[in-house]
């Protein structure tokens, strides 16, 4: 009987070859697989240690704790400015998983010796609001409640989102239109 993932991989999409190259390194290191947010995604002690991301120019492999994974050569990218945790290896083809695969199965040991050791990431500094959801925020009480019993990880989304903006003008616009999501108990991508 196929697995989710072994249904995933025979769907046709981009990188297919690169995941089939991928795989066995991954289930050779010790980890289970099942699909998770409709990708396939790699656990240690039912902790999730990597998830395979195929993006238009390259197949990502992403590790949840990059950043606490021990990367002597330094192949681990960052996955964007305001990301802290996943880093992530990018691959073009499996000539490129193959080369890198004494690499990644240290990485992959790191990886799970990271989770097995429970260590947390180090938290976030304060979080910095744009100025004009600062001032919504101090002009609108009901607003403000409605920010504050939002999750940290929800406030970060609105407060990035609405700082994306160049113009002031269009800042207060963001912080207007998702009024009513952040007083519904919304994030941005809910």
């Amino acid at each position: 009987m196929a697995s989710p993932v072994d249904d995933y991989l025979q769907t046709p999409g981009p990188w297919r070859d690169e995941m089939q190259a991928l795989r066995p390194v991954l289930l050779d290191s010790g980890l289970d697989e099942a699909l998770k947010w409709a990708k396939p995604c790699y656990a240690h002690a039912g902790e999730n240690i990597a998830i395979m991301q195929p993006m238009k120019d390259f197949l990502a492999l992403m590790f949840f704790k990059g950043a606490l994974v021990d990367d002597p050569d330094g192949i681990l990218r960052e996955q964007g400015p305001n990301s802290r945790a996943a880093k992530r290896l990018e691959f073009t083809g499996v000539e490129a998983i193959r080369a890198a695969e004494p690499q990644l199965r240290a990485l992959v040991a790191s990886a799970i010796a990271v989770e097995a050791s429970g260590a947390k990431l180090p938290p976030r500094g304060e979080l910095e609001l744009p100025e004009e959801l600062t001032e919504a925020l101090a002009d609108d009480a009901e607003l403000s409640a409605a920010f504050d019993a939002l999750t940290p990880g929800r406030q970060r989304g609105y407060a990035l989102h609405i700082a994306g903006a160049k113009q002031a003008e269009t800042r207060r616009n963001r912080v207007a239109k998702h009024r009513p999501r952040i007083l519904a108990g919304k994030g941005l991508r809910d």
